[in-house]
């Protein structure tokens, strides 16, 4: 096993930490600032980052032939997800959310099928169905019975993020990982200013200081920072088998919501974790055609 696949496994666990978080900071946020300033503004906020190190590091401005996969990006990352999850948290708690987004995975090994050329392997694709069988029948004890809106929603995200996660993987081989997601907020923040704006009024100020933590998290990390080390992650290590990792996120997700929001975690949950995690192993070492490692 070559170094920069273990460091493309590193990068994509860090990103899937980071993004665990996303649910719950995004749970708590939206009571202080409605769906629209959760939703987008985090866009907003990492699109000032991104405008001062383009500044810094005097970025030069991507090809022609990168646009139609950085609006890809920019419509499933920066658009689609935040505000279809963000809708979603109004009414689900976020073990339930967790659930739903563990079939990610899934969703960004078929887009890497279409669209980074990759071709998993039987045994990879036998740990990926082992994994979202058990988080569905995890949905399903929990009493996860009859669809919502804010189930439609989440599973519309998982549907456009995972194509958002294949085309920024692939686009990343080329453009770097910082770069895909960094002119991919660019291209989604001017839509954003004015429904951002008009939805601003002063009892945000009132909001407590873990709510502003939280949409500032969204904003750096959810929006920017934890995309970089992912995208980055799947560059060097493949866009399939760097997305079993997901696999552990609900948990994770699970875990952070039992810290912060106080939701409770049963022993069941940690047993399902375990299955999880042995399929997530499995399935990291089986073999996908089609990749590529480069060098860091």
């Amino acid at each position: 096993m070559n170094y920069p696949f273990n460091k493309g496994m590193l990068l994509g666990l860090i990103g899937v930490v980071a993004f665990s978080l996303t649910l719950p900071a995004t749970r708590f946020a939206v009571p202080y600032f409605g769906q629209t300033i959760v939703g987008l503004g985090r866009t907003i906020i990492a699109a000032v980052m991104v405008c001062l190190l383009f500044t810094f590091k005097k970025q030069a401005l991507p090809g022609k032939e990168h646009i139609i996969s950085l609006v890809i990006v920019a419509g499933g990352a920066v658009l689609a997800f935040p505000l279809l999850t963000t809708f979603a948290m109004k009414s689900l708690p976020v073990s339930h959310g967790a659930v739903e987004l563990a079939l990610l995975p899934l969703a960004t090994a078929g887009f890497a099928i279409w669209r980074g050329g990759e071709k998993p392997s039987r045994r990879y694709w036998t740990a990926s169905l082992i994994a979202a069988a058990t988080v569905i029948l995890y949905a399903v004890h929990l009493g996860f019975g009859h669809v919502q809106m804010g189930d439609m929603a989440l599973l519309s995200a998982v549907v456009i993020l995972g194509l958002s996660y294949a085309e920024g993987g692939k686009l990343a081989k080329e453009l770097g990982s910082w770069q895909v997601i960094a002119w991919a907020i660019l291209i989604g923040a001017p839509f954003f200013l004015i429904p951002v704006v008009l939805n601003v009024h002063v009892d945000m100020l009132k909001a407590p200081l873990l709510a502003w933590l939280s949409l500032f998290y969204l904003g750096v990390i959810s929006q920017f920072l934890a995309y970089v080390a992912w995208y980055g992650g799947m560059s060097l290590g493949g866009i399939a088998k760097v997305g079993q990792i997901q696999y552990a996120q609900p948990f994770f997700m699970i875990g952070f919501s039992f810290l912060f929001l106080g939701e409770p975690v049963s022993w069941l949950t940690i047993a399902f974790a375990v299955i999880v995690v042995l399929c997530v192993t499995i399935g990291k070492d089986a073999p996908v055609k089609g990749i590529k490692p480069r060098s860091s």
